[in-house]
């Protein structure tokens, strides 16, 4: 029997580099480093086996790394509180450690289970701050400062050896169809790992970030123009600590270095980038404020506007993409086929969800969910009702699909990659393909005519918000959200500035 075990519970963290627990664990005595998959979680509706498939890859690269310190990654099936009974009675827990997490609404519920256990059998948890995000914060006052204080903090390294603890199995790392997963092909999707991450960021901050500040807006330049370590954060595998850092870097090397033709825009590339870091931070600490926004209106005014009863027809239609409007189906199956898109991208499919089809947000949400292998709930939940209306602090923003496929898409580029069944209708109609005399030969045949007339559905959709708006004590409400969540960070607009388009393009989500 191992006396005084310590036990590193990896969760959104799968690293060994900057891991504060990990490293405080290994200064106590013998360290069990271990990853608990729990089939509940993974049966949630915003889990996904693209979302597995990720993280897997993750831990084979965690376990080779922990083992090359003297004790490889266990990894075990079931419920963590079961798992941690069973190491209790036979190795005898002394600590606990991990980092705090900011995940949905049932790894909340766990973690309240794990510290009621720790509490009855004298078991000692401590968490760490994993990123910007502050525990039980009281005012969002300072809360810049903090953030770029605690990002300024040196990384920590891993410990220089672990001692095995040779009587525990390290356990299987299971498949998708091991975990009885819903079947989720995927094949564009980024793999995961550190290395692949660390590559990744390197590109992105040094070759392809010349021109990010203009090449993130459409999803024709995104994918190439924009960083992509948004999986690699949201699972952790490296820190927001090495990437603010990593950036600074590269900032400082901008002014000393010899300038280039380019040097301009890569400094604007970067200030947007830095912004977006605090940005990601930020949309997090409002689901750790406020976990109803994951189920609830963040405005309860707007409580009973759109119908929680699902317009099946409609939500399978915008799903997978058909709806009839090439831009908008362009981009939903290329997020259904490399789980991923640019932000400006995903608010126009959140948009289109909550006011052209009018469907409660909770739905289409989760099913973004499913699809983003970036997922990252504090982010996502937030920007979900930021892109329905229903936050009651942000600017209305009803996403013209027609419009942006234009201003985003003009030669059709990324329609005719995505949508293969309109090969036949010619340049000039691509985008309204119904606006062809010869649109029957093709649509409702090959391709579906509109589902909705786009542009009443959206004034429609103003009246409605907006009506909200005019109502009772709206805006007590809303001053007393904003003062709750909103940002104060110079140079980051609160409700009452103007924001730029730039600004208005706020976390890390690629």
């Amino acid at each position: 029997m191992t006396k005084h075990l310590n036990i590193v519970w990896f969760k959104r963290d799968l690293r060994i580099y900057d891991h504060r627990p990990l490293i405080s664990a290994a200064q106590n005595g013998a360290v069990l480093p271990l990853f608990v998959i729990e089939p509940v979680l993974w049966q949630q509706p915003d889990m996904s086996a693209r979302h597995w498939s990720f993280v897997s890859e993750c831990l084979l690269e965690l376990r080779e790394e922990l083992a090359k310190l003297g004790q490889p990654l266990i990894v075990r099936v079931g419920s963590v509180i079961d798992i941690l009974s069973q190491f209790h009675k036979t190795h005898r827990i002394a600590h606990l450690w991990s980092h705090e997490e900011t995940g949905n609404a049932w790894t909340y519920k766990r973690d309240l289970k794990v510290k009621k256990w720790c509490q009855a059998h004298s078991i000692f948890w401590q968490e760490s701050q994993n990123n910007g995000v502050i525990r039980k914060l009281r005012s969002r006052n300072g809360w810049a400062a903090q953030w770029d204080a605690f990002m300024a903090e040196p990384i920590t390294l891993p410990p220089k050896s672990l001692n095995q603890i040779s009587s525990i199995e390290p356990g299987i790392i299971p498949t998708a169809p091991d975990l009885r997963l819903k079947q989720d092909p995927c094949p564009g999707r980024q793999k995961g790992g550190r290395d692949i991450g660390l590559q990744y960021l390197e590109s992105f901050l040094n070759k392809r970030g010349t021109y990010y500040r203009k090449d993130m807006s459409s999803p024709v330049t995104a994918f190439t123009g924009c960083s992509r370590i948004s999986p690699y954060l949201a699972w952790g595998v490296f820190s927001m600590r090495e990437v603010a850092q990593t950036t600074w870097q590269r900032q400082r090397n901008l002014k000393i270095e010899p300038q280039p033709p380019s040097v301009k825009f890569w400094r604007s590339s970067m200030v947007s980038f830095t912004g977006r870091l605090h940005w990601h931070c930020h949309f997090i600490q409002k689901l750790e404020d406020e976990p109803r926004l994951e189920f609830e209106n963040l405005h309860r005014a707007y409580d009973g506007l759109r119908s929680t009863r699902t317009n099946c027809k409609k939500l399978a239609a915008w799903s997978n993409g058909e709806i009839g409007l090439p831009f908008f189906d362009a981009c939903m199956r290329a997020l259904k086929a490399t789980g991923w898109m640019n932000f400006r991208m995903r608010a126009m499919l959140m948009a289109v969800a909550s006011y052209h089809l009018w469907l409660d947000w909770r739905k289409p949400g989760e099913h973004l969910a499913r699809l983003f292998t970036d997922y990252e709930p504090g982010i996502h939940w937030p920007q979900v009702q930021m892109q329905s209306g229903t936050t009651g602090i942000n600017s209305i923003r009803i996403y013209n699909p027609v419009k942006q496929g234009y201003d985003q898409d003009a030669k059709g580029v990324f329609i005719r990659k995505w949508l293969p069944e309109l090969r036949g209708i010619p340049d000039q109609f691509l985008h309204e393909p119904w606006k062809w005399d010869q649109c029957g030969s093709i649509l409702d045949k090959h391709y579906p005519f509109p589902i909705i007339d786009y542009l009443q559905a959206a004034k429609h959709a103003r009246q409605k918000i907006w009506a909200v708006r005019k109502s009772g004590n709206f805006y007590e409400k809303a001053t007393q959200i904003q003062d709750k969540h909103g940002s104060r960070k110079s140079g980051i607009p609160t409700r009452r500035q103007k924001k730029t388009e730039a600004q208005q393009n706020l976390p890390l989500e690629g």
